[in-house]
């Protein structure tokens, strides 16, 4: 009996099933997230459209080749004090290829004693990671390194 009923759902709902076929096959790529930005956008946000200096103060590590773009470490360590009217007040972390280029924003004081921060970021094909940092004085500096990615970790 149990047979019988689930061969006459399967003959009741085909047609349904080859109706809508051609219109999941042929449905539109889905928006980009209100907060995806290209890189341009956002270094002009986060700095104002101020100067941003390349600098060898700051330590970027990233692996050269990323097995999982779904789990790339990186690692920043800014040389620089931590002083009560000198330090590093934000470092930045962008995948300058994904949708969203912005991965992380932390911001810091004078008692985190040292210019550093470690995450895991996502990307989504082989691209640069880069580093912005702004110091307490307003100047912003960067860094930026490729990564190799073999198999995609955004989708």
């Amino acid at each position: 009996m149990k047979r019988r009923s689930f061969l006459k759902t399967v003959a009741a709902t085909a047609p349904l099933a080859m109706m809508s076929a051609p219109m999941v096959l042929s449905a539109k790529e889905a928006p980009k997230s209100p907060n995806a930005m290209d890189l341009e956008s956002a270094i002009k946000t986060i700095t104002g459209g101020k100067e941003v200096q390349k600098s060898d103060k700051i330590k970027l590590t990233v692996p050269e080749i990323a097995e999982n773009g779904a789990v790339v470490p990186v690692k920043i360590n800014v040389d620089h004090p931590m002083e009560a009217n000198n330090y590093v007040k934000t470092i930045h972390v962008f995948a300058t290829q994904n949708a969203n280029v912005r991965c992380a924003d932390v911001h810091l004081t004078p008692m985190n004693g040292k210019g550093y921060f470690a995450t895991r970021v996502k990307l989504a094909k082989s691209q640069n990671v880069m580093a912005l940092v702004e110091l307490s004085d307003g100047t912003f500096i960067k860094a930026e390194k490729p990564v190799k990615v073999t198999i995609g970790g955004c989708g």
